[in-house]
């Protein structure tokens, strides 16, 4: 398996937004049951591409696109967002979502926080989505391209 992350093509987008939605509306579905509502409407994801910072990504495995992510990079105080990641239906459970991780982290050395909003589709909440803040810190001893490779590297505030 050749694993890549790259930056989208403008003419990809229109793919891109369709597999993130699907992938989305999927993962809610699983946890609460079928909707008519859009889980992640296209202005909001149009929010993200268009942010100021923003790096749009796409994950590549043996040349097909599987995934994806989009993060805000602040050059100055490089406290980075992670606004939203996915990997395609069909080709979850392969490690795809922790390579595209893993991948960003070496990509973004100098990040100090990354932070990162993720809805908590459990069972155990099905009358509300509770938004789970995560924000990981990185010190000079944690510097290490192994940073993330298991949680001993972070403080993790929820």
């Amino acid at each position: 398996m050749t694993f890549q992350l790259v930056c989208i093509e403008p003419k990809e987008l229109t793919q891109y937004k369709a597999d993130m939605q699907e992938a989305f509306q999927k993962g809610f579905e699983d946890a609460f049951g079928k909707t008519d509502a859009v889980i992640l409407p296209e202005k909001d994801i149009d929010q993200s591409l268009n942010a100021e910072g923003s790096a749009v990504y796409k994950a590549v495995v043996d040349g097909e696109m599987v995934g994806g992510a989009v993060v805000i990079i602040n050059e100055s105080t490089q406290h980075n967002h992670l606004d939203l990641l996915f990997v395609k239906n069909g080709v979850q459970s392969n490690g795809i979502g922790k390579k595209i991780w893993f991948e960003l982290e070496r990509i973004y050395p100098n990040t100090k926080v990354w932070e990162t909003c993720t809805p908590y589709f459990d069972n155990r909440f099905k009358e509300q989505m509770i938004p789970i803040y995560m924000f990981f810190f990185l010190g000079e001893e944690n510097s290490s391209n192994d940073v993330g490779r298991n949680t001993g590297g972070y403080d993790m505030t929820v």
